[in-house]
Formats: C-alpha cells, sequence, structure tokens
C-alpha cells in the first residue's frame, strides 16, 4: 500500500515559517555547495503531492512565479477557492483525510504531505502519516508558523536515520508497526529458507529480478 510521507523543513525550535509566512532562513550554516540533495532522492518514490492553498500560492507567487516546479507530479491543492485543474494540478474542497484514505487504496507510488502546518496537522491527527523526514535549520526563530500541533492520543515513532551536512540535520522516522514489519522482512533476506512462504504472503513485482529487494522495497 502506498504510505503517506511528510517531508519538511523546520527551525530547532520547531516552527516552518516565520511570522510573515517567509522561508529565507531555510538554510544551512555555511555555503550552499555543501548541500546535500535529498529532494531528488525523496522523489524517486513520490508521485502525488497534496498541499494546502496558502502553500499553493506561496510558491506560484514568491518562489517560483514562472515555472511549476512540481510538473512530474500529480499535485492536489486543499482550498474552497474557485480555481481551473489540469492533469498536473487538481484544486478540491473533499476532505482531506477522505481523500488520503482514497488515494492510499490507488495504485502509485508514495504520497508527499508538502504542507502547510494546518494540513500537516489535520493529518497528524487522523494518523496517517507513515513516515517523517524533517530537516532540522540551525535556527531559532522564536515565533512563527508551528509544524506540530495537538494530538488527540500518543503517537509512537522509531527512528530509521539520521544525516547530517552544512549544520543541518534530517531526520527519518516511521510509524512503529513499520518498522516492526520491515525488521521481520530484513529477518527474511537473511535466511532464503523462508523465501517461499514471504514470497506468496507478499507478491512482488515480476519486473525485478532480485526478489528480496522487491520484498523489502514493498513491504517497507
Amino acid at each position: 500500500m502506498r504510505k503517506v510521507v511528510l517531508f519538511i523543513a523546520m527551525s530547532l525550535d520547531g516552527y516552518i515559517a516565520d511570522s510573515n509566512g517567509g522561508v529565507e532562513w531555510l538554510k544551512g550554516q555555511g555555503n550552499d555547495n555543501e548541500n546535500i540533495d535529498t529532494y531528488s532522492e525523496f522523489t524517486q518514490n513520490i508521485d502525488t503531492i497534496l498541499m494546502g492553498w496558502n502553500t499553493y500560492h506561496q510558491i506560484v507567487t514568491e518562489l517560483s512565479p514562472t515555472k511549476w516546479i512540481y510538473s512530474d507530479f500529480t499535485t492536489y491543492v486543499i482550498t474552497h477557492n474557485k480555481s481551473n485543474s489540469n492533469k498536473q494540478i487538481i484544486f478540491t474542497d473533499v476532505n482531506p483525510i477522505d481523500l488520503l484514505e482514497k488515494l492510499k487504496q490507488q495504485d502509485g507510488k508514495d504520497i508527499w504531505i508538502c504542507g502547510g502546518a494546518n494540513l500537516v496537522q489535520q493529518i497528524m491527527r487522523a494518523d496517517l502519516i507513515d513516515r517523517y523526514y524533517i530537516s532540522i535549520i540551525p535556527t531559532l526563530l522564536g515565533k512563527g508558523i508551528k509544524l506540530f500541533g495537538e494530538l488527540p492520543k500518543e503517537q509512537k515513532l522509531s527512528l530509521v536515520r539520521t544525516r547530517n551536512y552544512n549544520g543541518i540535520v534530517e531526520l527519518v522516522l516511521w510509524t512503529q508497526n513499520q518498522t516492526h514489519r520491515c525488521r521481520v522482512i530484513e529477518f527474511v533476506r537473511n535466511h532464503s529458507s523462508l523465501t517461499l512462504f514471504y514470497f506468496i504472503r507478499f507478491p512482488i513485482r515480476p519486473e525485478r529480478t532480485d526478489w528480496r529487494h522487491n520484498l523489502i522495497k514493498n513491504v517497507c
């Protein structure tokens, strides 16, 4: 099943934008040539994006007014504003939780929750985010737009990976039920005698020849 993934950057004190919605501070402590292209790596497994109206409006008016930067994906913009949709951008006022539940049942790659904070918090409250890719910027904003809000219950996560570059720390966290399943599959990868059972239980894509690679990729 497709995963719902949050890929976002925040300040050390948990803000994704300043009080005016500005994101000029989203950079490392040194030169840009010290950065790692985590975006290209991440989007290899993405084909669908969800974002709110404010995020969309900021992209097309400030960040990239001359070119739609997500042309390789299908983007759903959650909004009550009347706008014309096309093949790349679909404007909709449906409940984002209902939309996600529907998209997860369809074939495709993973679904990226791009922002903003209100949309992210709605989806977090519904406990629908499977994986978190959070880059922590070495800046204390003091005030602004908070990424996280209140949750109805505790949500346990497992730290899968950390990476740091140019003062930025990238955290990759999964929900714990996913982590447990992948540990089982990792065990299978190293114990070929169990191949038949898992081959039947978790079918793999026929175009790939390495069954172990596919097993881990499709289940995890």
